[in-house]
């Protein structure tokens, strides 16, 4: 118990330490560069207790429960020796993780808004909730193919340098035909994807897949999985994009 106190006070003072930089940011152009009063103090001061508490609690979560989780189902499935349930486990992992990622909500519902608002698509709550869906759900399959391939390279030990060349290349070559209106989206859903709950698991994963299986080094093939999830959503986004629009 006082192993775990001390543990989530060492937390919380990483958190508040890594908040303070932009405590301070805000703290001098507001004070010093516009020269006038922080409005509405005591809220924002508040804001900042729940920020650093919530900050607190996420990063002591990840690590007691997500990090370990992942390393051992990793561990589990590459002894359980099917590759089948591993691939199949990966692309769920991927695709569970995605939906859920909060960024990823908020920039869809807004690509829906401001989609309504060019006239690309009808502006009742019905189309463009099917809108906001399509992108979050064609994001999702995308992350889930990715941290599938991923696997799949760290159980050959493919190097991962060919499957980036080639994606950044595809994603060039899409570009230059998808809708002018889609490719801005397509690009900033590669990285709302990588963001709280996805980095956590799928890092998990690739680390503990590498860590179980013999002849490969965790930290050259451990690693990889979140480049992946960044570059497919940006080439399925396109591509939903030329479909839909």
């Amino acid at each position: 118990m006082i192993q775990s106190l001390k543990a989530l006070l060492r937390t919380m003072g990483d958190s508040l330490r890594d908040l303070s930089s932009i405590i301070v940011v805000v703290a001098f152009f507001q004070l010093v560069v516009l020269a006038q009063p922080v409005p509405d103090l005591l809220n924002i001061l508040l804001g900042t207790f729940y920020v650093v508490m919530g900050l607190t609690f996420f990063i002591y979560g990840l690590e007691m429960g997500l990090f370990p989780l992942g390393e051992n189902m990793a561990y589990a499935f590459a002894q359980k020796g099917s590759v089948l349930w591993l691939t199949a486990f990966a692309f769920a992992l991927g695709f569970g993780t995605t939906v859920a990622e909060p960024a990823l909500i908020a920039v869809s519902k807004e690509a829906a808004d401001v989609a309504a608002a060019a006239n690309a698509i009808a502006s009742d709550d019905t189309a463009k909730l099917a809108y906001a869906n399509g992108l979050r759900y064609t994001v999702a399959l995308s992350v889930g193919f990715a941290v599938l391939l991923g696997v799949i390279r760290i159980i050959k030990g493919w190097p991962i340098h060919y499957f980036i060349i080639t994606g950044y290349l595809l994603v060039v070559i899409i570009t230059t035909m998808a809708p002018k209106e889609i490719v801005g989206i397509a690009y900033d859903s590669g990285g709302v994807t990588t963001s709280t709950i996805t980095v956590p698991l799928v890092t998990a994963l690739g680390v503990g897949l590498a860590t179980s299986i013999k002849g490969r080094n965790p930290m050259i093939d451990g690693f990889g999985l979140i480049a992946f999830a960044s570059l497919t959503p940006m080439i399925f986004v396109m591509l939903y994009g030329m479909v839909v629009l």
